[in-house]
């Protein structure tokens, strides 16, 4: 019951915001009482944060598969954005900023483990393409790292891209190829583009 009730609050949450969902309409949904949601969950605090990890874990051990593939750098990137494409499919209400908002507790935990996650990958993936002579052999590992971590919170706030111009896919894609143009080399660039035409023709 408890798996169910994470993964209902995820729907939920993803879809409409973590302010705007009640303990009962989670209930309504699941055909339980809200008793039995408190029985797991003590707080609607408690159930926001069970909730960003059980998320987070789900997201981290999905990009720890398709690392485990050792694929192309680029090609890697490009699973690991579709990947998030398609976990985030239904996020509409940048639960991210209304955690800054309303649980900065909550917050703050996941950004820092979603910067460990994220710091690490893409540390990995970049000394993987330099060695492969498909990212510049000049780029600086650790500034690069952070810099798109930076910039993957930053396109989550709504008040920099409204969700009436962006769509959260047209983001994290625009995000990603901004990133890769920075660093390929032409053998990399003749990845990458093929790549976007693939997208394209999708």
């Amino acid at each position: 019951m408890k798996e169910s009730i994470l993964s209902k609050a995820a729907e939920k949450f993803l879809s409409l915001g973590v302010k705007s969902v009640t303990m009962d309409e989670i209930a309504a949904d699941l055909g339980i009482s809200k008793k039995t949601i408190y029985a797991h969950f003590a707080t609607k605090t408690k159930l926001v944060e069970a909730t960003a990890l059980y998320v987070f874990e789900n997201i981290s051990e999905g990009i720890k598969e398709i690392r485990e593939e050792q694929s192309d750098p680029i090609v890697e990137m490009y699973n690991i954005k579709n990947f998030a494409c398609q976990h985030l499919k239904n996020e509409r209400s940048s639960p991210q900023f209304q955690l800054q908002k309303y649980y900065p507790k909550v917050y703050s935990t996941i950004t820092g483990k979603q910067q460990q996650l994220l710091e690490g990958q893409i540390k990995e993936n970049l000394e993987r393409g330099i060695a492969l002579g498909i990212y510049r052999k000049d780029l600086p590992v650790e500034f690069i790292s952070r810099i798109y971590f930076v910039g993957m919170l930053g396109i989550k706030d709504r008040d920099l891209f409204p969700e009436s111009e962006y769509s959260t896919a047209e983001l994290i894609e625009k995000h990603l190829e901004y990133h890769l143009r920075a660093i390929v080399t032409p053998e990399g660039l003749a990845t990458l583009n093929e790549l976007l035409n693939t997208n394209t023709q999708k």
